[in-house]
């Protein structure tokens, strides 16, 4: 148990730097490339920040561990929502300008109804890991259209200053690119031993391990970039970021896993952890269309409904790992 623990907290420590050095590889890379500041904001930035989301339930669909894969990817998501945006808020409400990010809050509850849809069977089969991953292809086709038109977006403005002045060489930026992939891969497989060994120790399934230290795990990146952000006064690129990262683990991340190994999907993965997935999203869209004119979309109170609602889920996960521990 104490290797396991060990392995869990280097992996997850190696994960994170490791993920921070690919983004920031990639984005160099592709603004060295001549790609829009808009796009980086989407595409680069938002999606790479679930790189550890996708390597991690890669290996553990490799591995054999269905409930892992999936829990990750549904964890990460309602942490994304509930806690990061939550702990956002409470410290500074989150006013949104962009175009973009109204249209992905939308786009985003769809996504997951297609996702529970799925869940429907008690598995996720290849043909449907195939079809998630058929739709992210399309949603990046989209983004990719969307950022090459919205040069003026409020996101645009807040990549440029995320990026800096100071933009590493072409040579250096696909040095980093390299090493943070290989890394990311050694600490994914060092993180998915320690989660499975711990979860057998514990006679808990692995989906709530998933969903409880592996997902907190592979969403620091997300906080890290949300807290820098706050910094900065930049509110676009928080949601941009989560939302961003939502539709890469609703489709990619779990897609990939099911296509790498069909997933038995256990009962209370649809009707309670999807469930809660979904009733966040489509929360996060009625607070944006409650506010006036979508400029304020997360106020404090917005943000501590947010985090208590995290705290109960939580609260309750961990009671059955209780629960199990004494049977």
């Amino acid at each position: 148990m104490g290797m396991a623990i060990g392995a869990i907290i280097a992996g997850l420590v190696l994960l994170v730097w490791s993920a921070d050095r690919f983004v920031e590889g990639a984005a160099a890379t592709a603004r060295h490339l001549g790609m829009p500041a808009l796009l980086i904001g989407m595409v680069i930035i938002g999606f790479g920040t679930s790189a550890p989301e996708l390597a991690v339930s890669a290996m553990a669909a490799a591995d054999g561990n269905p409930g892992l894969a999936l829990g990750n990817g549904y964890g990460s998501n309602i942490t994304n929502i509930a806690l990061i945006v939550g702990l956002t808020a409470l410290i500074a409400p989150i006013t949104v300008h962009s175009q973009v990010l109204r249209k992905e809050l939308p786009l985003l509850v769809v996504l997951t109804l297609i996702a529970g849809v799925q869940l429907l069977d008690g598995e996720l089969s290849r043909l449907d890991g195939w079809i998630l991953l058929g739709v992210f292809a399309l949603v990046m086709g989209w983004s990719i259209f969307q950022g090459m038109r919205g040069k003026d977006d409020a996101l645009s403005g807040e990549t440029d200053a995320e990026l800096g002045p100071d933009l590493m060489t072409m040579k250096a930026a696909i040095v980093w690119l390299i090493i943070g992939l290989i890394l990311l891969v050694a600490s994914s497989r060092l993180l998915v031993w320690g989660a499975v060994t711990i979860a057998q120790s514990l006679g808990v399934s692995d989906l709530v391990i998933g969903l409880t230290i592996v997902a907190i795990g592979t969403s620091l990146p997300e906080l890290a970039s949300a807290l820098a952000a706050i910094r900065k006064n930049e509110h676009d690129l928080i949601l941009g970021n989560i939302l961003g990262s939502g539709i890469f683990n609703t489709l990619a991340v779990v897609g990939l896993a099911a296509a790498i190994q069909p997933l038995s999907v256990a009962p209370e993965a649809l009707y309670r952890d999807w469930t809660v997935m979904l009733a966040l999203t489509v929360g996060l869209l009625i607070m944006g269309f409650g506010a006036t004119g979508w400029r304020k979309i997360i106020s404090r109170l917005d943000g501590a409904l947010l985090v208590l609602v995290y705290v109960g889920y939580t609260g309750y996960l961990l009671s059955t790992v209780v629960a199990a521990s004494a049977g």
